[in-house]
């Protein structure tokens, strides 16, 4: 048995696969985020015991794959593999960052050479040479970067909302759907955890009217300053190599993503609206070729 994991702060998706066949042996088990930043080893190993159908199967596990937030240096990754190792006795236990997810998600088993991006709650961009990643920009977290992401987007809407730049009829719509209230606006992003999630729910307005000129303008302008300020960190090797996004807003945003691709001249790759699938596929075709040779 395979287990492969995705997680990030808030929720941690499991997927157990069979090591000769790929296929899923029981469905998709949800827990607690498992980043190792965040949380100490103890909580981590009772997040991970909490869960019966996981935590029975401990001793049939021959393969952890974690990619994760918090899992991009040493210290941190270390210690959530030591809590996995000391409960999955039989596995080897592979601990990722999350980049590899997105890259192994949409790359696949041709390990060939792309720069990938990230748009979902946050975003990202690194490059692959087929083996490692370059990450030319260092993350210093949603409120000062994160182009093009949901929690930018929301951030974008509740700006034009309070400022009297989103036009009067999408107003109207945004008021409807939201609570716009100032004192609940100021709740959630000040004294509520993760203040970046929550910015990310009024990303949704985008792809639902998406038709509306305005915010035609908001999705490409983001998309814009994402390509400039992280795609085009690698603009010798988008001269040939595609550029793969991973991530909800990325998937709901093919078209425009096309388009502004167009204007700055790189090749658009694959889409993966959510990585844990693509990681699926890519660990269940190396399991069936693993047991063919």
């Amino acid at each position: 048995m395979i287990f492969i994991i995705d997680s990030g702060s808030t929720k941690c998706d499991w997927i157990a696969i069979d090591t000769e066949t790929g296929e899923p042996i029981f469905e998709k088990q949800r827990t607690k985020g498992l980043n190792p930043a965040i949380i100490s080893d103890t909580d981590a190993f009772n997040v991970i015991k909490a869960n019966d159908i996981i935590y029975d199967n401990k001793l049939n596990v021959t393969h952890v794959y974690f990619y994760g937030a918090g899992c991009g240096t040493e210290k941190p990754s270390k210690m959530l593999k030591d809590v996995l190792e000391s409960i999955f006795l039989n596995a080897e236990v592979v601990v990722e960052e999350d980049t590899y997810a997105a890259i192994y998600a949409t790359v696949g088993v041709s390990h060939r050479p792309a720069v990938v991006c990230i748009l979902g709650t946050g975003s990202n961009c690194t490059y692959y040479d087929g083996e490692k990643v370059d990450q030319r920009v260092t993350s210093l977290g949603y409120s000062i970067m994160d182009d093009a992401s949901g929690n930018y987007f929301g951030r974008k809407l509740l700006r034009d909302y309070y400022f009297n730049q989103m036009p009067h009829d999408l107003k109207l719509v945004f008021e409807t759907r939201y609570d716009v209230n100032e004192d609940a606006i100021k709740k959630a992003l000040y004294k509520k955890p993760n203040p970046n999630a929550y910015l990310a729910t009024f990303a949704e307005f985008l792809i639902l009217n998406k038709e509306s000129d305005y915010i035609q303008n908001v999705i490409k302008q983001g998309l814009r300053e994402f390509v400039e300020t992280m795609i085009l960190q690698y603009k010798e090797e988008i001269k040939t190599v595609p550029v793969h996004f991973a991530g909800s807003i990325a998937y709901f945003t093919q078209d425009e993503i096309k388009s502004v691709a167009q204007e700055y001249g790189f090749t658009v790759g694959n889409f993966e609206r959510r990585p844990i699938e693509g990681l699926v596929n890519y660990h269940a075709e190396i399991a069936k070729s693993s047991s063919l040779n």
